[in-house]
């Protein structure tokens, strides 16, 4: 069995507020572009402003085993029992669901346990290590 090394909760913070930063971008390049048009309804301002909170993490998570915040910090989020997957979607946006809801409570657990696993990961069964 060889010695793997995970991420600690500097490096898995430095990407959470990596992407803190991305979201804060997004939401003011879409008002800037809504402030653009003359009557634009409030369902749809709801309806970006939900799909940028609610589906950046999971969705790039899901689909490219991280957020721009994890890959920019060398870091990726993968299945605890096959290292080579990503988590599935629904994993993906129950693991943010709670890491947003816990907040950086859930990074308190990361050098508590072997794997360096937040409570959001071990929830899933995610784990996140290093990119290779």
């Amino acid at each position: 069995m060889e010695n793997v090394i995970y991420p600690g909760i500097l490096l898995r913070i430095k990407a959470a507020l990596t992407d803190y930063l991305i979201l804060l971008a997004l939401i003011f390049s879409v008002s800037f572009i809504f402030k653009e048009f003359d009557h634009v309804p409030n369902y749809a301002r709801i309806i970006a402003f939900v799909f940028i909170f609610l589906l950046y993490d999971p969705l790039l998570v899901s689909l490219f085993g991280g957020t721009i915040g994890h890959h920019f910090n060398g870091i990726k989020v993968r299945r605890e029992e096959n290292e080579k997957k990503n988590i599935f979607f629904h994993l993906a946006l129950i693991r943010y669901i709670i890491k947003v809801f816990l907040g950086w409570i859930s990074f308190f657990t990361i050098n508590g346990n072997q794997k360096g696993k937040a409570i959001h990961d071990l929830a899933v069964g995610s784990i996140v290590i290093f990119k290779k």
